[in-house]
């Protein structure tokens, strides 16, 4: 699994670290984000949504008009259904 780290990081350095991440490790950053915002621990529940509205972005920039298909493929092939 992806580092956790990215979880302390402050919205700032996660917001620049995106951008130079590759596609896997975006991805699995969002594969991370959505199990984390399952049980968030803390009440961080807003500091997680947040983090996945970044990510989601940057798929989206990365992939224009495809919104998270690009993620979800990955997903499938990776984790599965």
């Amino acid at each position: 699994m992806f580092s956790r780290k990215i979880l302390d990081a402050s919205i700032s350095d996660f917001a620049t670290s995106l951008a130079a991440m590759i596609d896997d490790e975006l991805y699995a950053t969002m594969e991370l984000l959505e199990t984390e915002s399952e049980s968030p621990k803390d009440g961080n529940v807003d500091e997680i949504l947040a983090r996945i509205a970044l990510t989601e972005s940057e798929i989206e920039r990365r992939h224009p008009g495809q919104l998270l298909r690009p993620y979800l493929d990955w997903k499938e092939r990776n984790v599965g259904p």
